[in-house]
């Protein structure tokens, strides 16, 4: 405490501030605190959405986005006003801050805000419907970790119907607590299954070594090898082979790199069953029954509590 006030005192020397104590709300995050932890929502922040698109009457959605939706393939009329939509969705992508239901979903509506449809308008509808019945929902920052950090990855092979190109995601996890977590389109077009699950993987080790440079630059250390979750055993076998096969040459930076973080003791990677995957949320819309599944199938019951106040859709 005494080297936090010389901190401020300095601060307050070099420019104009105010303590204003304890952070309770910041950028439309609500932050409450507790002996469990942090816990950070967007309650106002949602209610401000739900308000200036005129649902508060509209009943709750169950789930925020249809299970084998054809968005991609949409063939209604387009939006005389596509600035609303640009509006909603630009709003919506600041609820992937707090709530990691949304990835997906805010995904997925933001590849068409330069010729939205109405199918698409109706989709960012129905995720404001579900914000509404999850509005106190968010993300708790546990108080009980042991600061050490483990990963899960996972792709949705050839997801885009367009280009068909693969989606890959991730998730990090300090102790109980989820820190990190991403979306995104792979930057080509692969035929097969096992080498797009590669790079999923090779994209999360370049996270992870960056967190733990930046957890040992906080005084944090992590002397133990990151656990890695994945659940395509055939890209496990690629990183934990030395010998390369011919039709993986053009990944081979790929496998030199997560190879190389393997021998020198970063992450360990292992295998965890598609129903205990809990990056899948990420690269498919899983439904109602899909995201419940989700936690009953954990493979660790200490994921339970911090998971459940990922949304409603859990």
């Amino acid at each position: 405490m005494a080297a936090l006030g010389s901190f401020k005192a300095y601060l307050c020397d070099c420019f104009k501030m105010k303590d204003f104590g304890p952070l309770k709300y910041f950028l439309g995050i609500e932050v409450a605190r507790s002996s469990s932890g942090l816990f950070l929502c967007q309650r106002k922040y949602t209610l401000d959405i739900i308000s200036k698109v005129g649902l508060l009457g509209e009943k709750p959605s169950g789930f925020p986005i249809e299970q084998n939706h054809k968005l991609g393939l949409a063939t209604g009329e387009l939006l005389a006003d596509p600035e609303s939509y640009r509006r909603l969705v630009g709003r919506l992508i600041y609820f992937a801050v707090t709530r990691l239901d949304f990835v997906y979903p805010v995904h997925i509506l933001s590849q068409f805000v330069q010729e939205p449809r109405s199918e698409h308008w109706e989709a960012a509808l129905r995720v404001v419907r579900y914000l509404k019945g999850t509005s106190d929902q968010g993300i708790l920052l546990s108080a009980d970790s042991d600061l050490t950090l483990q990963g899960w990855c996972d792709s949705d092979w050839a997801a885009c119907p367009l280009t068909r190109r693969s989606l890959t995601s991730w998730l990090v996890f300090l102790g109980h607590s989820p820190i990190s977590w991403k979306t995104k389109k792979q930057h080509t077009v692969s035929k097969s299954l096992a080498k797009v699950e590669y790079r999923s993987m090779e994209t999360i080790t370049c996270e992870l070594k960056w967190l733990k440079a930046l957890l040992l630059s906080l005084g944090v250390q992590h002397p133990k090898a990151i656990k890695l979750f994945c659940d395509s055993e055939f890209a496990l076998h690629i990183a934990k082979n030395p010998v390369f096969h011919e039709r993986t040459k053009h990944i081979e930076v790929d496998c030199h790199f997560v190879r190389d973080a393997i021998n020198k003791g970063l992450i360990s990677p292992s295998y965890v069953s598609t129903p205990s995957q809990l990056a899948d949320v990420f690269t498919k819309a899983l439904g109602k029954l899909g995201s419940l599944s989700l936690i009953i199938f954990s493979p660790s019951w200490a994921f339970l509590t911090p998971m459940l106040q990922l949304g409603g859709g859990y």
